[in-house]
Protein backbone atom coordinates (compact mmCIF):
# COMPACT_ATOMS: atom_id res chain seq x y z
CA UNK A 1 0.00 0.00 0.00
CA UNK A 2 0.91 3.33 -0.92
CA UNK A 3 0.49 6.44 0.75
CA UNK A 4 -2.06 9.49 -0.21
CA UNK A 5 -0.69 11.43 -3.05
CA UNK A 6 -1.79 14.72 -2.18
CA UNK A 7 -0.20 16.99 -5.49
CA UNK A 8 -1.35 16.41 -9.03
CA UNK A 9 -2.81 18.89 -11.83
CA UNK A 10 -4.68 18.78 -14.84
CA UNK A 11 -4.89 20.09 -17.90
CA UNK A 12 -6.24 23.03 -17.14
CA UNK A 13 -2.48 24.30 -15.78
CA UNK A 14 -1.81 24.19 -19.56
CA UNK A 15 1.52 21.97 -19.28
CA UNK A 16 0.02 19.14 -18.11
CA UNK A 17 -1.77 16.21 -19.71
CA UNK A 18 -5.02 13.60 -18.66
CA UNK A 19 -7.84 14.41 -16.95
CA UNK A 20 -8.57 13.58 -13.44
CA UNK A 21 -10.37 10.32 -14.06
CA UNK A 22 -7.20 8.79 -15.73
CA UNK A 23 -5.25 9.99 -12.37
CA UNK A 24 -7.90 8.09 -10.33
CA UNK A 25 -7.55 5.11 -12.20
CA UNK A 26 -3.95 4.77 -12.10
CA UNK A 27 -4.08 5.19 -8.50
CA UNK A 28 -6.50 2.50 -8.75
CA UNK A 29 -4.22 0.07 -10.32
CA UNK A 30 -1.33 0.56 -7.88
CA UNK A 31 -3.40 0.46 -4.71
CA UNK A 32 -3.48 4.12 -3.58
CA UNK A 33 -6.34 4.76 -1.40
CA UNK A 34 -6.27 8.38 -1.85
CA UNK A 35 -5.33 10.80 -3.89
CA UNK A 36 -5.85 14.95 -3.78
CA UNK A 37 -5.78 17.66 -7.35
CA UNK A 38 -3.96 20.75 -6.39
CA UNK A 39 -4.20 22.76 -9.39
CA UNK A 40 -2.13 25.85 -9.74
CA UNK A 41 -4.61 28.39 -8.22
CA UNK A 42 -5.77 31.29 -10.41
CA UNK A 43 -4.25 34.65 -9.73
CA UNK A 44 -6.78 38.16 -9.86
CA UNK A 45 -4.90 38.46 -13.03
CA UNK A 46 -5.66 36.10 -16.06
CA UNK A 47 -2.39 37.03 -17.85
CA UNK A 48 -0.50 37.04 -14.69
CA UNK A 49 1.71 34.23 -16.08
CA UNK A 50 0.75 31.16 -18.30
CA UNK A 51 1.09 28.34 -16.32
CA UNK A 52 -2.17 28.28 -14.23
CA UNK A 53 -5.74 27.72 -14.10
CA UNK A 54 -7.49 30.94 -15.00
CA UNK A 55 -10.53 31.80 -12.43
CA UNK A 56 -13.29 31.09 -15.07
CA UNK A 57 -12.30 27.73 -14.88
CA UNK A 58 -12.57 26.78 -11.43
CA UNK A 59 -16.07 25.01 -12.28
CA UNK A 60 -14.79 22.81 -15.18
CA UNK A 61 -11.99 21.70 -12.44
CA UNK A 62 -14.73 21.13 -10.01
CA UNK A 63 -16.53 19.07 -12.22
CA UNK A 64 -14.06 17.02 -13.57
CA UNK A 65 -13.08 16.06 -10.31
CA UNK A 66 -16.36 15.19 -9.45
CA UNK A 67 -16.72 13.22 -12.54
CA UNK A 68 -13.21 11.18 -11.11
CA UNK A 69 -15.10 10.63 -7.71
CA UNK A 70 -18.25 8.90 -9.64
CA UNK A 71 -15.76 6.79 -11.60
CA UNK A 72 -13.45 6.04 -9.46
CA UNK A 73 -15.19 5.09 -6.00
CA UNK A 74 -12.81 2.86 -5.31
CA UNK A 75 -10.07 6.13 -4.40
CA UNK A 76 -10.95 8.57 -2.15
CA UNK A 77 -10.45 11.58 -3.69
CA UNK A 78 -9.71 15.29 -2.28
CA UNK A 79 -9.15 18.54 -4.37
CA UNK A 80 -7.73 21.61 -3.57
CA UNK A 81 -5.01 24.37 -4.84
CA UNK A 82 -1.66 24.91 -4.90
CA UNK A 83 -1.12 28.33 -3.93
CA UNK A 84 1.89 30.71 -4.96
CA UNK A 85 2.67 32.33 -2.22
CA UNK A 86 3.57 36.04 -3.36
CA UNK A 87 4.17 38.70 -0.46
CA UNK A 88 1.31 41.27 -0.22
CA UNK A 89 -1.44 38.35 -2.15
CA UNK A 90 -2.29 37.43 1.17
CA UNK A 91 -6.02 38.51 0.45
CA UNK A 92 -6.36 37.16 -2.54
CA UNK A 93 -5.76 33.40 -1.15
CA UNK A 94 -8.23 34.41 1.66
CA UNK A 95 -10.55 35.00 -1.77
CA UNK A 96 -9.61 31.58 -3.02
CA UNK A 97 -10.23 30.11 -0.09
CA UNK A 98 -13.95 31.16 0.28
CA UNK A 99 -14.69 29.70 -3.68
CA UNK A 100 -15.18 26.05 -2.12
CA UNK A 101 -14.92 23.97 0.55
CA UNK A 102 -11.08 23.13 0.01
CA UNK A 103 -9.38 19.74 1.63
CA UNK A 104 -5.94 21.16 1.67
CA UNK A 105 -3.96 24.31 0.68
CA UNK A 106 -0.61 23.68 -0.90
CA UNK A 107 1.20 26.87 -0.51
CA UNK A 108 4.65 27.07 -2.79
CA UNK A 109 7.49 29.76 -3.44
CA UNK A 110 7.85 30.03 -7.31
CA UNK A 111 8.84 33.78 -7.56
CA UNK A 112 11.11 35.67 -6.19
CA UNK A 113 10.23 39.09 -6.83
CA UNK A 114 9.56 38.96 -10.86
CA UNK A 115 11.53 36.01 -11.05
CA UNK A 116 10.05 32.65 -11.40
CA UNK A 117 12.81 30.65 -10.19
CA UNK A 118 11.88 27.14 -11.15
CA UNK A 119 11.00 28.32 -14.52
CA UNK A 120 13.72 27.00 -17.51
CA UNK A 121 12.94 30.01 -20.09
CA UNK A 122 14.87 32.05 -17.28
CA UNK A 123 17.52 30.19 -15.78
CA UNK A 124 20.32 32.44 -16.90
CA UNK A 125 19.43 34.69 -14.14
CA UNK A 126 20.97 31.81 -11.63
CA UNK A 127 23.96 32.08 -13.63
CA UNK A 128 24.25 35.98 -12.56
CA UNK A 129 23.12 35.01 -9.20
CA UNK A 130 25.44 33.49 -6.33
CA UNK A 131 23.28 30.55 -5.00
CA UNK A 132 23.67 31.13 -1.25
CA UNK A 133 21.46 34.55 -1.50
CA UNK A 134 19.32 33.13 -3.89
CA UNK A 135 18.41 30.32 -1.27
CA UNK A 136 18.30 32.70 1.45
CA UNK A 137 15.71 35.29 -0.23
CA UNK A 138 14.07 31.62 -1.03
CA UNK A 139 13.89 30.73 2.83
CA UNK A 140 12.52 33.67 4.21
CA UNK A 141 9.68 34.36 1.77
CA UNK A 142 8.89 30.27 2.76
CA UNK A 143 8.52 30.85 6.70
CA UNK A 144 6.39 34.49 5.59
CA UNK A 145 4.40 31.78 3.88
CA UNK A 146 3.92 29.55 6.63
CA UNK A 147 3.44 32.29 8.95
CA UNK A 148 0.65 33.30 7.80
CA UNK A 149 -1.02 30.30 8.12
CA UNK A 150 -3.03 29.72 5.05
CA UNK A 151 -1.55 26.74 3.82
CA UNK A 152 -1.73 23.07 5.22
CA UNK A 153 0.77 22.18 3.38
CA UNK A 154 4.38 23.52 1.98
CA UNK A 155 5.17 22.28 -1.74
CA UNK A 156 8.81 21.17 -2.75
CA UNK A 157 10.40 22.88 0.05
CA UNK A 158 14.22 23.35 -1.58
CA UNK A 159 12.41 23.93 -4.82
CA UNK A 160 15.58 25.98 -5.71
CA UNK A 161 17.34 23.06 -6.15
CA UNK A 162 15.60 22.13 -9.63
CA UNK A 163 18.50 22.69 -11.91
CA UNK A 164 21.15 21.20 -9.70
CA UNK A 165 22.40 24.93 -8.92
CA UNK A 166 23.07 24.92 -4.94
CA UNK A 167 25.36 26.91 -2.55
CA UNK A 168 28.58 25.42 -1.13
CA UNK A 169 27.62 26.97 2.48
CA UNK A 170 25.56 24.77 4.88
CA UNK A 171 22.22 25.89 4.19
CA UNK A 172 21.15 24.66 7.73
CA UNK A 173 20.74 27.84 9.37
CA UNK A 174 18.07 28.96 6.70
CA UNK A 175 16.30 25.63 7.46
CA UNK A 176 16.16 26.15 10.71
CA UNK A 177 13.45 29.65 10.93
CA UNK A 178 11.09 28.21 8.48
CA UNK A 179 11.26 24.95 10.06
CA UNK A 180 10.46 26.40 13.68
CA UNK A 181 7.37 28.42 11.86
CA UNK A 182 5.80 25.22 10.61
CA UNK A 183 6.28 23.54 13.82
CA UNK A 184 4.92 25.64 15.64
CA UNK A 185 1.44 26.23 13.26
CA UNK A 186 1.21 22.94 12.83
CA UNK A 187 1.77 22.89 9.04
CA UNK A 188 2.91 19.84 6.88
CA UNK A 189 5.68 19.40 4.26
CA UNK A 190 5.49 17.48 1.52
CA UNK A 191 8.13 14.44 -0.16
CA UNK A 192 7.89 15.37 -3.45
CA UNK A 193 9.29 13.06 -5.90
CA UNK A 194 9.29 15.09 -9.06
CA UNK A 195 12.54 16.47 -7.83
CA UNK A 196 14.08 12.81 -9.28
CA UNK A 197 12.64 13.85 -12.28
CA UNK A 198 14.41 17.17 -12.63
CA UNK A 199 18.34 18.28 -13.24
CA UNK A 200 18.48 17.74 -9.40
CA UNK A 201 17.84 13.82 -9.15
CA UNK A 202 16.41 14.65 -5.89
CA UNK A 203 13.37 13.91 -3.75
CA UNK A 204 12.49 17.70 -2.29
CA UNK A 205 13.32 18.52 0.10
CA UNK A 206 16.65 16.64 0.80
CA UNK A 207 17.82 14.90 3.79
CA UNK A 208 19.47 17.40 5.88
CA UNK A 209 16.36 19.39 5.81
CA UNK A 210 13.61 16.69 6.48
CA UNK A 211 15.58 15.20 9.48
CA UNK A 212 15.91 18.74 10.67
CA UNK A 213 11.84 18.92 9.81
CA UNK A 214 11.61 15.71 12.07
CA UNK A 215 13.45 16.43 14.77
CA UNK A 216 10.84 19.32 15.07
CA UNK A 217 7.93 17.00 14.67
CA UNK A 218 6.86 19.16 11.28
CA UNK A 219 4.13 16.75 9.94
CA UNK A 220 4.64 15.09 6.18
CA UNK A 221 2.74 14.57 3.19
CA UNK A 222 3.43 12.44 -0.05
CA UNK A 223 2.79 14.10 -3.98
CA UNK A 224 3.86 13.21 -6.91
CA UNK A 225 3.27 16.49 -8.50
CA UNK A 226 1.90 14.57 -11.76
CA UNK A 227 1.29 16.32 -14.71
CA UNK A 228 0.50 13.06 -16.60
CA UNK A 229 -1.95 9.88 -15.26
CA UNK A 230 1.82 7.77 -14.94
CA UNK A 231 3.28 9.73 -13.04
CA UNK A 232 0.82 8.94 -10.07
CA UNK A 233 2.55 7.98 -6.99
CA UNK A 234 5.96 7.90 -8.79
CA UNK A 235 9.01 6.58 -6.74
CA UNK A 236 7.06 6.96 -3.52
CA UNK A 237 8.77 3.74 -2.53
CA UNK A 238 12.08 6.20 -2.31
CA UNK A 239 10.28 8.42 -0.86
CA UNK A 240 9.14 6.56 2.16
CA UNK A 241 12.50 5.37 2.31
CA UNK A 242 13.83 8.76 2.91
CA UNK A 243 11.38 9.84 5.05
CA UNK A 244 11.41 6.54 7.43
CA UNK A 245 15.66 7.00 7.62
CA UNK A 246 14.88 10.89 8.38
CA UNK A 247 12.98 9.64 11.29
CA UNK A 248 9.58 9.76 10.46
CA UNK A 249 7.18 6.84 11.30
CA UNK A 250 3.77 8.44 9.76
CA UNK A 251 2.12 10.79 7.53
CA UNK A 252 -0.99 12.78 8.07
CA UNK A 253 -3.81 13.56 5.78
CA UNK A 254 -6.20 16.48 5.73
CA UNK A 255 -9.87 16.96 4.45
CA UNK A 256 -11.94 20.01 4.36
CA UNK A 257 -8.79 21.96 6.00
CA UNK A 258 -7.94 20.08 8.98
CA UNK A 259 -5.30 17.78 9.67
CA UNK A 260 -5.66 14.08 10.34
CA UNK A 261 -2.93 12.54 11.91
CA UNK A 262 -1.38 8.94 11.60
CA UNK A 263 -2.84 8.33 7.79
CA UNK A 264 0.15 6.23 6.65
CA UNK A 265 2.19 4.04 8.91
CA UNK A 266 5.92 3.96 7.17
CA UNK A 267 7.51 0.96 6.31
CA UNK A 268 10.96 0.20 8.33
CA UNK A 269 14.11 1.36 7.01
CA UNK A 270 15.81 -1.40 4.66
CA UNK A 271 18.60 -3.65 6.01
CA UNK A 272 20.49 -2.53 2.76
CA UNK A 273 22.45 0.98 2.81
CA UNK A 274 21.04 2.57 -0.20
CA UNK A 275 21.88 6.49 -0.84
CA UNK A 276 18.30 8.70 0.18
CA UNK A 277 16.23 10.62 -2.65
CA UNK A 278 17.36 8.04 -5.02
CA UNK A 279 14.87 5.77 -6.48
CA UNK A 280 15.69 1.94 -5.85
CA UNK A 281 16.79 -0.24 -8.51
Amino acid sequence: MLPSDYHMHTPLCRHAIGEPIEYARRARELGIREIGFSEHSPMARDDFDDWRMLLGQMDQYLAAVALARREVPEVNILVGLEVDYIPGHEEWIRHLATLHDWDYFIGSVHYLSDWAIDDPRFIGRWRSSEPFEVWKLYFNTLTSAVNCNLFQIIGHADLPKKFNIRPTQDCGPLYAPFLDAAANLGVAIELNTAGLRKDCREIYPNPQLLTMACERNVPITFGSDAHAPDEVGADFEAAIELARRAGYHSSVRFEKRRRLDGAFKLSPVRAAAEPVGVPAK
